[in-house]
């Protein structure tokens, strides 16, 4: 099977405040972030399905609700996985995860310490970790850069995700993007810790540092943690998968190592709803 592991949708109002003067600084004054269900259905009609992405990041402008990801997957439950979010910094952040998957029967979570501004690893948040771990279901975590010039930086290095994993060893964790740029921090600790994994989403776009992180994953062993995610609408499946067999191309004619083709393979066909052990709606 090819699942694309990373996507979102973008509504009509989702993407406000800060986020949406960062996308207008970096793609023009009128750009507008909207990524709906049928462009959505448009990106992965060539793959299995995908895992698509709630958002609840009212820090930094964006909440794409548990609601708009659970109606649209809902619909293709055949092959669309749909992930809870809600704001750590909410009290009810448990329950309202409880909620999201027994009621909205969402099969993960996402949390983006860098757009809702809070730090992974304080203490006070691990009730939600526990809440997730209860329910069986995994985290994917942003830990890694941004445009957006509000948001946490400190609060995204990936080794700050270690106590998390080390407190609850069978909470399933996904770094998105391969923690770029601490690429090797992020290769650190998923080394370290058996039910952490990674994703190389929106690498594609970067030749030189998508080589050399496949490079020390595969000096470290672990491409069997890599997972394929486009983070769609910014890239989609084709153009990832595309650049994922073009990434010895920037070595090309040098004697510098090369990704083997058994190990590409096996990112694009890697069985991410059977290791992350995800529900159907």
């Amino acid at each position: 099977m090819i699942l694309d592991s990373h996507t979102h949708l973008f509504g009509p109002g989702h993407v406000t405040g800060a986020m949406r003067e960062a996308c207008q600084r970096a793609w023009g004054e009128k750009h507008e972030l909207i990524a709906l269900p049928e462009d959505h259905q448009e990106s992965i009609k060539d793959v299995d399905g995908a895992i698509v992405l709630a958002f609840d990041a009212p820090a930094t402008g964006t909440r794409v609700p548990n609601e708009y990801v659970s109606e649209y997957v809902s619909k293709h439950a055949d092959r669309l996985f749909g992930f809870a979010s809600v704001d750590p910094n909410n009290d009810l952040a448990p329950s309202i995860l409880e909620d999201a998957v027994k009621n909205l029967h969402l099969s993960g979570l996402k949390l983006g310490p860098m757009y809702q501004n809070f730090y992974p690893d304080d203490k006070k948040h691990f009730a939600l970790y526990a809440k997730a771990n209860e329910l069986d279901i995994p985290i994917l975590f942003h830990q890694g850069t941004s445009f957006v010039p509000e948001g946490f930086l400190d609060a995204s290095r990936p080794a700050a995700l270690d106590p998390i994993a080390r407190a609850f060893p069978d909470l399933k964790i996904i770094i998105a993007h391969m923690g770029h740029p601490w690429v090797g921090e992020c290769i650190s600790v998923v080394r370290k810790n058996p039910n952490m994994y990674m994703d190389l989403s929106a690498l594609g776009g970067r030749p030189w540092q998508y080589y050399n992180a496949m490079v020390l994953a595969m000096e470290y062993g672990v491409t069997h943690k890599i997972f394929l995610g486009s983070d769609f609408p910014f890239f989609t499946i084709t153009q990832t998968i595309d650049t994922l067999w073009e990434i010895n191309d920037v070595v090309e004619g040098t004697k510098m190592p090369k990704i083997p083709d058994h190990i590409i393979e096996d990112i694009i066909h890697r069985n991410v709803p059977g290791i992350l052990k995800l529900r159907k709606g």
